[in-house]
């Protein structure tokens, strides 16, 4: 089982109302949650571990996470209200306003922890879970127990506006991307990350030294590169579709690279460490096509595996 760890919360998307007024439509969201049911629609075994309400979008939440066939158990419920990221669309590219004080994603603590089930063989980290305390440290804790046995992927799917202490923050990447096997970053993380006039070539080589397995490049309309520890690197291009909005793209391409992993049984710390270029060319091609789908479509709607050709 491939565990996904972080935030499940609302997206509100903007929508035209019959008045002509703007409204927001509730729909599924956060990084993790997204990937999971992305995952769950692929037919790859998966379950979500969260903070979630039990507010009425919690319950929405948990009906979604049940109908993509995510496992639930590992959820952490409360009663504290459910994060809300309202979303404005530029030319179809997604900004977020975060509703998040007190929130049962973001309040959870190291002691609220469930057991890890023997299933589970690799986990996801990532997203905004990874700035807001207390829950940051709490995520940082799992990944780090995690790590010593399971594959861990980490995208930081950075949100600068989010960010609260900016040391803190950076310092605890340092440490997660340390501890990962597989790292996503895109060129504005990058660039966040190591601010200054360096090329991304020299950027990125900061983190393919400490230590993952595989590092992950995306650059938009560019497509994503992956460099692997004996320096090999591979390419691949986007899939050109119409773009209704990039609200979930990035969680769809994670979950489509860890689907086609997990079909070629390569999940496992040895198997990763012996795997080939070719493989993970493979593996980042069908995550391109899975993202397109989700791109084509609004919100965070990823495909399931019978619409994919």
């Amino acid at each position: 089982m491939i565990l996904c760890c972080g935030e499940a919360l609302i997206d509100m998307i903007p929508k035209p109302t019959n008045t002509g007024a703007m409204g927001f439509v509730p729909h599924d969201g956060g990084a993790s949650l997204n990937t999971s049911v992305a995952l769950g629609r692929l037919g790859v075994q998966v379950g979500l571990l969260s903070g979630v309400s039990t507010d009425i979008f919690g319950q929405q939440i948990t009906a979604s996470l049940n109908a993509s066939h995510v496992n639930a158990s590992h959820l952490i419920r409360s009663d504290r209200p459910t994060t809300l990221a309202f979303v404005q669309l530029t030319n179809g590219s997604a900004a977020y306003t975060f509703m998040d004080e007190n929130s049962a994603g973001r309040m959870i603590a190291t002691s609220d922890l469930p057991e890890i089930s023997d299933e589970v063989n690799a986990a996801l980290f990532g997203g905004i879970s990874l700035c807001l305390e207390p829950a940051a440290a709490t995520y940082q804790t799992l990944q780090a127990k995690l790590a010593k046995r399971h594959v861990v992927m980490l995208d930081p799917n950075i949100r600068p506006k989010s960010i609260g202490d900016v040391v803190v923050y950076r310092n605890r990447l340092e440490v997660m991307i340390g501890l990962s096997d597989i790292v996503k970053v895109s060129d504005e993380d990058l660039n966040w990350l190591y601010p200054g006039s360096e090329s991304l070539t020299s950027k990125l080589q900061k983190i393919r030294s400490a230590g993952p397995v595989v590092v992950i490049l995306t650059r938009g309309g560019d497509g994503a590169s992956a460099f692997l520890s004996d320096g090999t690197e591979v390419h691949a291009g986007i899939e050109k579709v119409k773009v209704v909005d990039t609200v979930g793209a990035g969680d769809t391409f994670n979950a489509g690279f860890l689907a086609k992993l997990s079909e070629m049984g390569l999940l496992s710390k040895d198997a990763l460490r012996s795997t080939s270029g070719e493989d993970i060319q493979t593996a980042l091609k069908f995550a391109a096509k899975v993202a397109a789908v989700t791109v084509s479509r609004a919100g965070a709607n990823p495909p399931w595996r019978h619409e994919l050709t």
